[in-house]
């Protein structure tokens, strides 16, 4: 069976020394949702502006949908949220006509609708601008290093891994033990050849080999020192955009376009079809993809197709502050990035071990 490492992916700062424990309390990790638009008042769909500790948004969804009394593909949500956290997300539920429902009487322990409001198009996933965050990390140590980590993160950003959450649970103890986690168990199991029946788990599990994939690309560029630095054939997206374009010649206006934020270097999220890239790129690019041979077969034979995405990161609104032996950082992200990308460039985060 094929193992699929998530300890190897290289730092671009180095490894870093100092340590803490993330996620101590539920509300050590806070994330609140920048929708990016209001509900207009009117139409098909009830948005509900939420707060869940404790709990998976799936599990939120099934029990939203028990309560309508619709079907579950009728409720909806813009992106998962991290279990061990106090999130505030949106959800919706398709509900024609003029049903109304009181949410004073939605019981779920950890979860509380905090105003409801219609809109005339579905909720649907990816659809957020981004993400604020608020993290106490306690017991830290190197303090000092950390402080200099912060800002050397906060000009050159850090690489756009996908984080622990897409490859399900891995809890990091006091013990530096880290378990594997579940979705990449049962990418395993795919790529030796084992069907997964149950619909969501298959999902969850396409998504983690997809993402380990793109983590190894990124992995890959910071090794070679193209992380920051594009070669001929790159492939850069529109910062703020899903556009994308590849340059065969790599110009000062390419250079200062890149240096300024105005385009990001990219890394295929693997599928079926021709690389964006060119030249230097594509043979980079190619040859990674020839190593994990099996990996990308499985990906193509599944449907998906090539896209892209950003390499670098950026924190905006970046801030922190020391509070004894713990500190507490902010900071927002765009859609579909990982806090836990920003930790892990930033100290080793150890976790209490949590069923």
């Amino acid at each position: 069976m094929n193992s699929l490492d998530t300890q190897n992916w290289r730092y671009l700062h180095g490894r870093p020394k100092g340590t803490g424990k993330l996620k101590s309390q539920l509300a050590d990790f806070c994330v609140t949702e920048i929708l990016g638009y209001e509900p207009c008042g009117e139409g098909e769909h009830i948005y509900l502006w939420t707060q869940k500790e404790g709990l998976n948004t799936a599990f939120v969804a099934e029990n939203i949908a028990r309560f309508c009394k619709v079907p579950l593909r009728n409720v909806t949500y813009a992106g998962r949220k991290d279990k061990y956290s106090v999130s505030q997300q949106w959800f919706g539920v398709h509900v024609p006509g003029k049903q109304e429902f009181d949410w004073s009487e939605f019981d779920l322990d950890g979860f509380q609708v905090l105003f409801a409001k219609r809109h005339n198009k579905k909720l649907r996933v990816g659809t957020l601008k981004g993400n604020h965050f608020s993290l106490r990390i306690r017991q830290l140590t190197e303090p000092d290093e950390v402080a200099s980590r912060l800002k050397l993160i906060s000009r050159s950003g850090v690489p756009n891994y996908f984080g622990e959450q897409r490859f399900g649970l891995m809890r990091q103890t006091n013990s530096q033990q880290v378990s594997q986690g579940s979705n990449l168990l049962l990418a395993e199991k795919m790529l030796a050849g084992e069907e997964i029946r149950n619909r969501n788990k298959r999902s969850m599990a396409i998504s983690a080999l997809r993402s380990w994939l793109f983590n190894e690309f990124v992995s890959q560029r910071i090794h070679h020192s193209y992380f920051d630095t594009p070669i001929e054939g790159d492939v850069f997206i529109l910062n703020g955009s899903n556009s994308y374009f590849s340059e065969s010649e790599i110009d000062q206006n390419i250079l200062d376009r890149v240096t300024n934020g105005d385009i990001l270097l990219s890394a295929p999220l693997w599928g079926k079809g021709l690389l964006s890239s060119q030249s230097a790129s594509a043979m980079f690019e190619n040859q990674i993809s020839k190593e994990h041979k099996n990996l990308c077969d499985l990906l193509e034979s599944l449907g998906l197709k090539q896209e892209r995405r950003h390499i670098q990161l950026l924190a905006k609104e970046l801030a922190w502050e020391f509070d004894e032996e713990d500190i507490l950082l902010k900071f927002s992200l765009p859609s579909g990035c990982f806090a836990t990308s920003v930790v892990r460039e930033l100290l080793t985060a150890t976790q209490d071990d949590v069923t």
